[in-house]
């Protein structure tokens, strides 16, 4: 059943208490059972919306019980963290919050640069500190793999942060499952994050299974597959300049690709939701160690997709829904370069290392 949410205090306060509370990994982290990505608030897929009505959509998001917040350093880039600092403060809602940023690409003559160097580290960290206006971050990750510096260097610099007290837990993101065996050899990885959904399952062979053997959370981005899996075709046809998702393989595939979209909205008429909402719970029911962060400018979207927790599927519906976007109907790779991507995430050994 379609659950729509008024934005008023009696049905945000229950709806924050249906809303459960999960264990992200082994470390203690405890968040929100479904997450908000904030990256499309200041841009990424076209224009930044206005200032006041994304403060008012984290409002409502916390107090609807979400409370897993993400965003990144490279998001505007550095406006994101801005943005939610600013929401954060006006509400006074610090406590109720598990703020995930991250650090690791920069933009050098306006194209992505990845950088695990220690010293970066340090100074990425201490400016997300200042930009969010927080002591100490819950959740660090490292958002790509610097492939020219050992991971052991890396996370050898978090595990200082961890120490001194400003960052609590770290995370990695697209990181393959020979990275986080390595990283998480010299300091506990509480999550990973990385692409998920009917449409990218490329993660479930190696390294679901390596997270899972060594207490690890996994956080799914993009579980409604960029947007597609809930307008279909119609979303490419009307993507705006500036939109990176033009730049997609999946998207300028659209046209084939539709059919996986027309499978799911099918189906989920037959249950009485969304297309948005029942590719979102099957996300969900990967297991109760997966919390995904979608992605929204739009209060009415936010409000389905918290309706998709109460989406129950079947084992037999599951494998339905798997069957509408295999990897041989899907046209397209899932990134419109895939070398910034787990496939090409393993580092030099540690031994190799001369500083700099």
């Amino acid at each position: 059943m379609l659950i729509r949410i008024r934005a008023n205090s009696n049905l945000q306060t229950k709806m924050a208490s249906m809303i459960p509370k999960v264990k992200l990994g082994s470390q203690g982290l405890v968040v929100s059972a479904q997450g908000l990505g904030c990256m499309g608030m200041t841009g990424s897929y076209g224009l930044p919306k206005p200032e006041p009505d994304m403060i008012k959509l984290i409002h409502h998001a916390i107090n609807s019980g979400v409370t897993f917040l993400d965003t990144s350093d490279v998001y505007g880039p550095h406006t994101n963290e801005i943005l939610v600092g600013k929401a954060l403060k006006e509400g006074g809602l610090r406590e109720k919050v598990q703020i995930a940023t991250k650090f690791g690409i920069q933009w050098i003559d306006g194209k992505p640069d990845v950088c695990g160097d220690p010293a970066y580290v340090r100074s990425a960290c201490e400016a997300s500190l200042k930009r969010l206006d927080i002591d100490c971050i819950d959740l660090y990750y490292v958002h790509r793999i610097d492939i020219r510096v050992p991971i052991e260097v890396t996370m050898g610099e978090l595990k200082k942060l961890v120490e001194e007290g400003k960052v609590k837990y770290i995370g990695l993101s697209e990181a393959s499952a020979s990275t986080i065996r390595r990283a998480h050899a010299v300091h506990p990885i509480t999550a990973v994050q990385n692409e998920w959904s009917l449409w990218t399952r490329d993660l479930e062979d190696e390294i679901v299974p390596t997270c899972r053997e060594l207490g690890i959370g996994i956080v799914p981005y993009s579980p409604i597959g960029r947007g597609f899996l809930a307008v279909g075709p119609k979303l490419a046809e009307n993507l705006i300049e500036g939109d990176f998702r033009k730049s997609m393989p999946r998207f300028q595939n659209a046209e084939h690709n539709k059919t996986v979209f027309e499978r799911v909205n099918s189906m989920a008429a037959r249950k009485g939701c969304t297309a948005a909402q029942l590719a979102l719970a099957w996300v969900h029911h990967q297991g109760n160690d997966v919390v995904p962060i979608p992605g929204t400018t739009k209060l009415e979207n936010f409000d389905q997709n918290i309706g998709a927790l109460s989406v129950k599927l079947t084992v037999e519906e599951m494998a339905e829904l798997e069957s509408f976007a295999s990897s041989e109907i899907v046209k397209g790779e899932r990134h419109a370069n895939m070398r910034h991507t787990w496939i090409n995430s393993e580092t030099p050994p540690l031994s190799s290392w001369k500083g700099n």
